[in-house]
């Protein structure tokens, strides 16, 4: 008989017998500030196995620790240095996730044999709650199938996973939209293994210079750090990227992009802002509009090339937002995302 998942509202009722679900080695779907974890006990293997079957994830990729508090560190992290606890103070519960050395009790299936570990305190209070009352350290992936589109709703991790995991908890749409920032605080400076919800301009304020990892020399052996794979986030429609920082000359690229497409015969998508996306759609796109912003379009970027793929589009168009703020954790995503990059 197939195995069935319950899709429950996050009341505190379900988010008690999600947390007991945790507890006896069982996967729960929940929403973070980031996007939807897939969790299940950090410090039981069996149960982390799980995690990479349902996701049908290579064992090479790690998995972030999710903590209800900074005070239970000491559970998966051997040592906290005077930079992390400065970091947890400051941006905990947030999209930021730090890489410290692991204690022997983390198994070596969450960190991809690594003697690091990834963790952080999400700024959600169904993940809190959930957290808190399973009472142990929980391994969260995005739940989604492996090297597909993040979930932002309830409804992406369903159309993913149903009947791979015991509960999905629907707390509504998650408000940050990209994953939570990865910082590896052993370096120096500080180096930023993945851009995300806690921006370099935000850590720069607090600790000074940050670094960003070079996508160009992949680390050998098991990766530091989730997202970190050339090519993730990915829909079943091919997606072209335009890169560059002139606005007007990017979208020009683009708009000739399309009609060269469009003249071929092609079923052509794009995501754009709101201000640009009348004369995409002028032109023959089917476009998703991410909204006014920044902000905005990292909120609605998974959603928006996860309706694409469902209007059966062949081609997603979307350029460059620009690397401050958001902009550098999305332009991460879509990068990796893409098929080809064009720089304008």
């Amino acid at each position: 008989m197939a195995h069935m998942t319950e899709w429950l509202p996050a009341t505190p009722e379900n988010i008690l017998r999600a947390a007991e679900v945790l507890r006896k080695g069982g996967l729960v779907a929940f929403p973070t500030e980031t996007v939807y974890g897939l969790g299940a006990n950090a410090l039981d293997i069996h149960a982390v196995g799980r995690i990479f079957t349902a996701k049908e994830r290579p064992a090479e990729d790690p998995l972030i620790i999710h903590l209800s508090r900074r005070s239970n560190l000491k559970q998966v992290a051997q040592s906290i240095p005077a930079l992390a606890q400065t970091l947890a103070e400051r941006f905990w519960p947030g999209p930021l996730t730090l890489i410290l050395p692991k204690q022997p009790a983390v198994p070596d299936l969450v960190t991809a044999g690594l003697n690091t570990v990834a963790v952080r305190v999400p700024a959600h209070p169904i993940a809190l709650a959930l957290i808190e009352a399973a009472d142990v350290p929980v391994a969260a992936p995005s739940a989604n199938r492996f090297g597909h589109t993040s979930p932002t709703t309830a409804q992406h991790v369903w159309h993913d996973l149903q009947a791979r995991i015991d509960i999905l908890l629907d707390g509504g749409p998650t408000p940050i939209g990209v994953e939570s920032t990865v910082l590896d605080v052993s370096s120096d400076p500080p180096c930023i293994l993945r851009p995300g919800g806690v921006t370099r301009e935000q850590l720069q304020a607090v600790i000074g210079p940050v670094a960003i990892w070079n996508r160009q020399t992949p680390p050998s052996g098991g990766l530091p750090s989730p997202g970190l794979l050339e090519r993730h986030y990915a829909p079943r429609a091919n997606v072209i990227f335009f890169l560059g920082s002139g606005e007007p000359q990017v979208q020009l690229a683009l708009m000739e992009y399309l009609n060269a497409l469009l003249a071929e015969g092609k079923r052509v998508g794009a995501l754009a802002l709101d201000r640009e996306a009348e004369p995409l759609e002028r032109q023959g796109a089917l476009v998703f509009r991410l909204g006014p912003d920044v902000e905005s379009a990292a909120r609605h970027i998974y959603a928006g090339l996860r309706w694409l793929d469902s209007q059966q589009v062949e081609i997603v168009l979307c350029r460059d937002l620009g690397e401050d703020g958001l902009g550098l954790a999305i332009r991460d995503r879509l990068q990796r995302a893409a098929v080809r990059v064009i720089r304008v």
